[in-house]
């Protein structure tokens, strides 16, 4: 089958199954009613304790329930940041960081101020070893929080760090927590939140349907623009378009192929965000697999497919093939791939390696993009001789496919269709594949130390045009390994009602803190 043939419509009946469901839920009714605002929720939540959250829902949660010494503006404005639990935050040195907290933060619960010494405990312990945060890359260069005054500290770096202002400070990693309640609680937290000091408080949560916010009457900071926040759980982006429309929902994240329909024909009162993408999607080779011991294999899948084909059958012509995993925004963008699609010389090397018969598991989540992609994969490694076994899984089994302390199965995966969020900086895009990482999201088990010396490298240069180099050089050794197939930075789209001025974070997450009315 050609793969350009491949046709969404097929999973359009899902999506309207999807949104009948949805309109069944109580008390569901149409968005902007009164003071309330209703956006999407693409997953539900599991974890809400910043150093062990795993992003999605649980990160816009994050940012309605705690705060962060610095965050960043709507990256619709660029890289930029502003002060936020901190009332000053200066660089005193290449290696020293002080602030001073506001003198109004405080802990729900009768938890009293927030304090320099929550800022060490929030900091330490997600950079601690022995907790096993899966943040904790982003205090690699952390040494320690120095507690100065109640409200005063200073962080100390090892070394200089570029991205330590944008890629750990104002994010999950970056969010404060109460030492006194946390420690209450054991250590650690899931969906029950011992103390937060956001401007929001979790009013009524509903798994897997919605969650609502309701103001924290102890904020004293700068106002939300809506009393009430509801986050309607609609995982499937053709659901969510169809909720948009029957007016469920303000706020959605939608398709390219929603996208290319709205270029067309807007739902009335709306307006269309398209941006380019900092999220990345790539196919992950499990280099310690048997199956791929040979080179020769690896190259040949690498070879085999043609990524702008995917382009157009899961994407709607609406994305760019990828060069690497920073996108062309960033410094340290690639201009091309090292193994184009190649389909003869796939084949070539498959007859060399003595392979016939080789059949592959490729594992995904369940939506329908990436159900479509990795249709897309099938039949063009069929086309070269390679059987691929498609396995869907839902959200919550999916991402304990590649983590070692869910079980075996990292061991032994074959092929992931992959899709993660990106940052503001490369090195946040380029962290993930790390030796350190293998058994938690470096999936590919691509093992190099000399990709973890340059990454060290690039955390410290401070000559843009040096680090731009050192990225270049990481990806370069990353598609040679022959662990991945990059293939796009998403296009970003979402459509909003008239009157409504979304707050977007890098990631494609929201900042609900700073929706406004137009």
């Amino acid at each position: 089958m050609n793969a350009r043939m491949i046709d969404r419509r097929q999973f359009l009946l899902g999506a309207a199954a999807g949104i009948g469901a949805l309109a069944l839920r109580p008390g569901l009714s149409a968005a902007m009613d009164g003071d309330t605002l209703v956006v999407r929720g693409a997953s539900d939540i599991a974890v809400l304790d910043p150093a062990f959250q795993n992003g999605l829902l649980e990160e816009e949660i994050g940012r309605c329930l705690f705060v962060s010494l610095n965050r960043l503006d709507d990256v619709r404005k660029g890289v930029s940041w502003k002060p936020y639990a901190a009332k000053t935050l200066e660089q005193k040195s290449t290696t020293e960081i002080a602030f001073e907290l506001h003198d109004w933060l405080t802990w729900t619960g009768g938890h009293g101020p927030v304090t320099a010494e929550d800022v060490k405990y929030s900091f330490e312990r997600v950079a601690n070893p022995a907790n096993s945060s899966a943040w904790a890359y982003a205090f690699d260069a952390l040494d320690k929080v120095e507690v100065t005054g109640e409200r005063t500290g200073i962080i100390h770096l090892k070394s200089p760090s570029a991205p330590f202002w944008v890629t750990t400070l104002p994010y999950y990693m970056g969010h404060i927590v109460c030492k006194k309640a946390t420690e209450a609680a054991g250590g650690k937290f899931t969906t029950e939140v011992p103390a937060s000091c956001g401007p929001y408080l979790i009013d009524k949560w509903v798994p897997k349907q919605s969650l609502s916010l309701v103001p924290n009457p102890d904020w004293k900071g700068e106002p939300v623009a809506f009393p009430k926040v509801r986050f309607e759980i609609v995982t499937d982006d053709d659901s969510a378009a169809l909720a948009y429309e029957s007016r469920a929902i303000d706020y959605a994240k939608i398709s390219l192929n929603t996208l290319a329909t709205y270029k067309t024909k807007l739902p009335e009162a709306s307006r269309l965000i398209e941006m380019d993408g900092n999220r990345f999607a790539w196919l992950a080779i499990n280099l310690a697999n048997p199956k791929f011991k040979d080179e020769r294999v690896r190259r040949a899948i690498q070879y085999a497919i043609d990524v702008q084909q995917i382009m157009d059958g899961s994407y709607s012509g609406l994305a760019k093939p990828a060069t690497g995993v920073v996108p062309p925004a960033l410094n340290g963008h690639r201009d091309a791939i090292l193994f184009p699609a190649d389909a003869e010389k796939a084949q070539s090397l498959l007859s060399e390696a003595g392979v016939s018969d080789l059949t592959i598991e490729l594992a995904a989540l369940n939506d329908k993009t990436s159900q479509l992609t990795c249709q897309i994969i099938q039949s063009m490694l069929g086309a070269v001789g390679i059987t691929v076994d498609i396995k869907s899984y839902d959200e919550g089994v999916y991402w304990t496919l590649g983590d070692k302390t869910a079980g075996e199965t990292w061991k032994t995966l074959d092929m992931v269709l992959m899709n993660f969020a990106g940052g503001v900086d490369p090195s946040e895009n380029l962290t993930w594949f790390r030796p350190s990482q293998i058994g938690v999201y470096n999936w590919s088990q691509f093992d190099s130390p000399e990709f973890e010396k340059l990454y060290q490298e690039g955390m410290a240069e401070t000559d843009q045009a040096k680090r731009g180099e050192i990225y270049r050089k990481m990806q370069d050794l990353m598609e040679q390994s022959g662990g991945f197939v990059f293939l796009t930075h998403e296009t970003f789209a979402a459509v909003v009602r008239e009157g409504l001025e979304p707050s977007i974070m890098a990631d494609g997450y929201l900042d609900m803190t700073r929706f406004a009315k137009a």
